[in-house]
């Protein structure tokens, strides 16, 4: 689990293939006297991965076929930036939203618009991917924690990005075209799950039962 707070930004070195499949190999600093351990969970442009090797100058992570088929780390160049977050500790403050690091689609860059001091994303996605986005609702852009502030049309979508973010994450280095992970707000899923009728069904919630226990006048 993440926040969707970037904590750093490291660079990817490449992708190698493996007898495992395929290797990332980033380039990030130490954090500091806490060290990455082999095996944890690391979220890399928004992906929860495994490390598989820590180096004094970074760490590999597996790359699932999943992963690499579903997302837009393919597109990713040799020296991209990329947005890190290790995973959430239970004393950790939740300053962002809750973020699998589970990438739901890759959305489409198609404008960017200086609002004041910050910038105004617009970005395209995929039917399935929108019926989970709401204006003020959450949403994680290559691991980026951000609101919604806009939702123009069926499919696109707006977020405002401060200059913070902006200048401190791999955001500024996209550009209109370019394609970003896309994590929806996990709560939206799973009310679409238990509201849905087959689940009413299978565990023997019906209108009836609603109306008796007070939900349903």
């Amino acid at each position: 689990m993440f926040t969707g707070l970037v904590q750093t930004v490291g660079k990817l070195t490449g992708v190698r293939l493996s007898g495992r499949g395929r290797e990332c190999i980033i380039e990030a600093a130490p954090w500091g006297g806490d060290a990455l351990e082999l095996g944890e969970s690391i979220a890399v442009q928004g992906c929860c991965l495994t490390v598989t090797a820590v180096r004094e100058n970074g760490f590999d992570a597996d790359l699932l076929e999943e992963t690499w088929n579903q997302t837009a780390f393919a597109e990713l160049a040799p020296g991209a930036r990329v947005n890190l977050e290790r995973s959430v500790r239970p004393t950790d403050r939740m300053g962002g939203h809750f973020v699998q690091g589970h990438i739901d689609a890759a959305a489409r860059f198609v404008s960017i618009v200086p609002q004041g001091r910050d910038w105004r994303l617009r970005l395209s996605c995929s039917e399935e991917a929108a019926r989970y986005i709401v204006r003020k609702g959450s949403v994680a852009l290559d691991g980026v924690s951000l609101t919604v502030s806009g939702v123009p049309s069926p499919g696109l979508f707006e977020v405002d990005v401060i200059p913070t973010t902006w200048r401190e994450t791999s955001l500024s280095d996209r550009k209109p075209g370019d394609r970003l992970n896309l994590e929806t707000d996990i709560l939206g899923r799973y009310v679409e799950h238990f509201l849905s009728a087959g689940f009413r069904e299978a565990h023997g919630v019906t209108e009836d039962l609603l109306r008796k226990a007070g939900f349903v006048p």
